[in-house]
């Protein structure tokens, strides 16, 4: 068999390549399947070899013993394993491991029949103690690989919903502590907007630890779709960003909003998302420069920018930004998932959030939602 093998080689890795293709999905290069059918082939043939020259050994440690050695995997169980950890980080199923050795048996046995090619009965026995073997490692080292890749994405997944709880929490206790040493001060009266902005945190602080309840519950929260004023939501971001922006402080304008416009969708959420941008922009804007918050339409739409004086991003960063824990300036203060979550927060509405860089200037981020019309 071995020299039928050696003779037929390249029509058999032909013969198995026609087979992938027949198959969805299957889009991998000769290098990513380096470890597949043709190492696979030249191992079987030095087995058969081996084993037609008595060499019992040789045999079992190219190819392994039957029914295999957990222990100490063959020649051919290393490359097995390779070719199983390569599909895996291709995206493909274990089902696809058992085929790319199984159309390899088929072409064999194909070609063997149509050349009238006759095999001795050891030799096929040494044929499917190869496949075997060689099918057993690859699926095992497919089932580690996947294992392992599902518990570490469960830990990132685990890892960034903790993130978001304590970076709101922050979030809403920080403008808490603002309001609070404001009227400790005794500058400002607690019936005014400092204490609706103190009371507001608070009312926060409660609604995102009730949801989160809800989340560990399994429950869904109940939906906000009823229209609100643009006008009031953007008044209401002011104030509490005017704290931040006082702190630091740095110009924050905030021009005359048409009080006719409207949007729709969980306006909590949607507030959180707002603020998440003023603060992000608060903190790295340029010292005795300016942020602007301003809303206007745009057709059936209505945008809600944030300007900063950052002096633009760096290259590259803009399609980064957005991302889980991913942070592009220099202070490294935080958690690197305002962003994130206020653009998650944004698209649960049916709205988009961006950002234009505006190179040695700053960033412009627009938030962009539907206009609805005002009861």
């Amino acid at each position: 068999m071995h020299r039928f093998l050696y003779n037929h080689r390249d029509e058999l890795i032909e013969r198995c390549k026609a087979k992938v293709a027949q198959r969805p999905r299957r889009a991998a290069t000769p290098a990513q399947l380096a470890n597949g059918v043709p190492i696979f082939l030249d191992q079987l043939m030095r087995t058969l070899e081996a084993q037609e020259n008595g060499e019992v050994d040789e045999s079992f440690r190219i190819s392994g013993a039957a029914g295999g050695d957990a222990a100490a995997l063959s020649e051919m169980g290393l490359s097995a394993a390779a070719h199983g950890k390569e599909l895996l980080e291709l995206g493909f199923s274990v089902d696809q491991v058992v085929h790319d050795y199984g159309d390899l048996c088929q072409a064999i046995t194909d070609l063997a029949v149509e050349l009238d090619a006759p095999f001795s009965v050891d030799e096929f026995r040494t044929l499917n103690r190869c496949l075997d073997n060689a099918i057993a490692d690859a699926v095992t080292e497919f089932g580690i690989w996947r294992d392992a890749s599902v518990a570490l994405q469960q830990t990132a997944d685990e890892n960034e919903r903790l993130g978001v709880l304590v970076h709101e929490l922050r979030n809403y206790l920080h403008t808490a502590t603002l309001a609070f040493t404001a009227l400790e001060s005794g500058r400002v009266p607690v019936g005014g907007a400092t204490g609706a902005v103190l009371k507001r945190s608070l009312t926060s602080l409660a609604t995102l630890l009730n949801v989160s309840l809800f989340q560990v519950k399994g429950t869904a929260e109940a939906p906000q779709e009823a229209a609100f004023s643009v006008a009031l939501f953007v008044a209401e971001a002011r104030n509490v960003a005017s704290l931040d922006a006082s702190a630091k402080g740095c110009t924050f304008l905030v021009p005359d909003v048409d009080a006719t416009l409207g949007i729709s969708g969980n306006r909590e959420r949607l507030l959180a998302a707002l603020v998440n941008l003023l603060q992000n922009a608060l903190k790295f804007t340029h010292a005795h420069t300016e942020v602007t918050l301003s809303a206007h339409t745009e057709g059936d739409y209505v945008l809600v920018d944030v300007k900063d004086h950052c002096g633009g991003l760096p290259p590259n960063a803009a399609s980064r930004i957005f991302k889980p824990f991913v942070q592009v300036g220099e202070n490294k203060s935080g958690l690197g998932l305002g962003l994130s979550i206020a653009r998650r927060s944004v698209e649960a509405d049916g709205g988009v959030l961006t950002v234009r860089d505006v190179p040695g200037t700053g960033c412009v981020f627009t938030i962009k939602l539907p206009r609805r019309m005002l009861d």
